[in-house]
């Protein structure tokens, strides 16, 4: 009886508070931390002691970080490299499974599905001048370009989903790559595929154009925001 009134007071025999530290926090105060921390951080803290090492196992914790239609994208992998059964997979495995790279393209390329992101960012790149090589330096040839600064040119942006974006800037910075911010898009939560399309145009009749490359056009996630960036003008 003593020994439990001393216990429920926080104290030890001998009159000593009793400390209490982290292997103390009972499971679920742990994963409603870890509910708050990204992949890794997790599996470290997991490492910790047992409370968080229960907790990590949590299915819940897991269930907060796979996106809506991991359904679609764990059937993606399976197509790929079917190992194991669904109905035996908890939310940790499933986040586990969608995290392991899969290869595709025969094999020559490999990509994490998880890597997925719900918003992305679409980019023109672009260059004015004629670019070439001349005594082992890289020189651009402004001779050929006109027409561009007279006018904005005008992005757009569409999905199959209904979303759209457009922008204008003028095109006034030759010698050097750049890409031109057309706009953002939210990638569905549909397992259907999501369609884009993109375009560049300057209509102006009175004047003629050139001296404009077009290399490619480049989707980013939106966090990732690349460098050498111009944001168009809505």
């Amino acid at each position: 009886m003593g020994a439990g009134a001393l216990d429920l007071a926080g104290m030890e025999p001998g009159g000593k508070v009793a400390r209490a530290g982290l292997g103390d926090l009972p499971e679920l105060c742990a994963a409603e931390v870890l509910l708050y921390l990204d992949a890794p951080d997790i599996c470290r803290l997991s490492r910790l002691n047992r409370a968080f090492r229960g907790a990590a196992a949590a299915d819940f914790v897991w269930d907060a970080k796979l996106p809506e239609n991991y359904g679609h994208l764990l059937r993606f992998v399976d197509e790929a490299k079917e190992v194991g059964s669904r109905s035996e997979m908890g939310e940790k495995d499933i986040f586990a499974r969608l995290a392991k790279p899969v290869p595709f393209d025969g094999g020559r390329t490999q990509c994490s599905v998880y890597m997925l992101y719900g918003t992305y960012s679409l980019y023109f790149r672009l260059h004015l001048g004629k670019s070439s090589t001349r005594y082992g330096r890289r020189i651009c040839s402004s001779e050929q370009i006109h027409g561009w600064d007279k006018k904005p040119v005008r992005f757009q942006l569409s999905t199959s989903d209904g979303q759209h974006a457009a922008s204008q800037c003028y095109l006034d910075e030759p010698g050097s790559w750049i890409l031109y911010h057309v706009g953002d898009f939210v990638a569905s939560s549909s397992e259907q595929p999501l369609k884009l399309k993109f375009s560049l145009a300057q209509i102006d009749c009175t004047r003629t154009k050139g001296g404009l490359c077009v290399d490619s056009v480049l989707i980013y996630p939106k966090v990732f925001e690349p460098e050498r960036v111009i944001k168009a003008q809505k």
